[in-house]
């Protein structure tokens, strides 16, 4: 039985993921690469639209993709590659931008946002073609399913105008994917600003929960987290949303329902709810941990491993890049 093609990715902008990439993401991916034949990619090409140093590119690559496998994306089982490593990449984003209306483009919430945010000098031609490359990414392996998030979904809906668009002008070629939208409550927010989602680039350290953080500081940021006065464990997102949000996460990593964990504290105050928490959090974080580390003390083999699943990455993303090539008339190399 041929196994339905799922894509995704995250950006190596950090030198941890934070718990909302694990819940949101990894977790999520973990589950999939039973079902589908998952390909999982490090996406360094993107990260290039910011100002980054390339000595700590370079490290946050191998960190992001070691975190990967220490979380359970095995890349026996699932294809798990750095983007930049399968140059059909940057070759299929080229011909897609050809059929890429500019107004299309310039409409994308995220490149609006910055440069409205930034201003035009400030902002460069890398985020204005970001998602055509994005759609690069899937478009190359036939996806059929692509786990997002709701920001996310705008460039979904690109994406597949731009396979349907070629398909169209030059013939049947591209699998138009589908999203599968994350559930809302894989949303995790900051622990300092419940109303902010937890973010990488958070201006503050103390709302953010790191896979690579010590056990013990990532207890002491729980035990600090914002709550309430009202001193009652429940969920109610808009009236308390620390408390709330607390309360996706224990459920999250220990695989219960809200109801049950609000049960459990009911009478027992903000002070027992955080210890058990942290308890979940540091169970399911150390492992993840320690493997992730020891995965970089032998960086070889983790180039390894990459540069092999890359290869295979390659095999299936020139086969489509060679066929776009042949349909829209470029002359084949002999």
């Amino acid at each position: 039985m041929i196994k339905p093609r799922l894509y995704s990715g995250m950006q190596p902008s950090a030198d941890s993921l934070q718990i909302g990439n694990y819940i949101g993401a990894l977790m999520q991916w973990r589950e999939l690469q039973d079902s589908y034949d998952a390909y999982f990619s490090v996406v360094d090409l993107h990260a290039l639209t910011q100002p980054n140093d390339p000595a700590e590119l370079r490290a946050k690559t191998r960190r992001t993709a070691a975190q990967y496998i220490a979380a359970g994306i095995e890349p026996s089982r699932s294809t798990l590659y750095v983007q930049s490593h399968v140059s059909a990449h940057s070759e299929l984003a080229w011909a897609l931008s050809t059929i890429t209306g500019f107004g299309e483009a310039g409409r994308m919430t995220q490149f609006k946002d910055k440069s409205a945010r930034y201003g035009a000098d400030a902002t460069n031609v890398g985020l204005f073609t970001y998602p055509v490359l994005m759609a690069a990414d899937i478009l190359l392996y036939q996806t059929d399913v692509v786990p997002v998030g709701d920001d996310q979904k705008q460039h979904i809906e690109l994406t597949r105008d731009l396979a349907e668009r070629f398909n169209s002008r030059y013939g049947q070629t591209f699998t138009v994917p589908t999203p599968v939208i994350q559930r809302d409550t894989a949303r995790i927010y900051d622990l300092q600003n419940p109303t902010a989602k937890m973010s990488k680039s958070a201006e503050s350290d103390a709302g953010v929960l790191w896979l690579l953080d010590e056990p013990s500081k990532s207890a002491k940021k729980i035990m600090r987290a914002v709550t309430d006065s009202e001193g009652v464990v429940r969920f109610d997102r808009e009236a308390k949303p620390g408390v709330s949000n607390l309360l996706v996460i224990y459920a999250a990593l220990s695989g219960r329902q809200i109801a049950a964990i609000e049960d459990e504290y009911a009478g027992r105050g903000y002070g027992d709810f955080k210890k058990g928490l942290a308890e979940v959090v540091v169970s399911e974080f150390e492992p993840v941990r320690e493997r992730a580390l020891a995965l970089l003390d032998d960086t070889a083999e983790l180039d390894r491993v990459l540069a092999e699943n890359a290869g295979r990455a390659a095999s299936v993303a020139n086969r489509t890049l060679s066929d776009v090539y042949d349909r829209m008339g470029l002359l084949r190399r002999v």
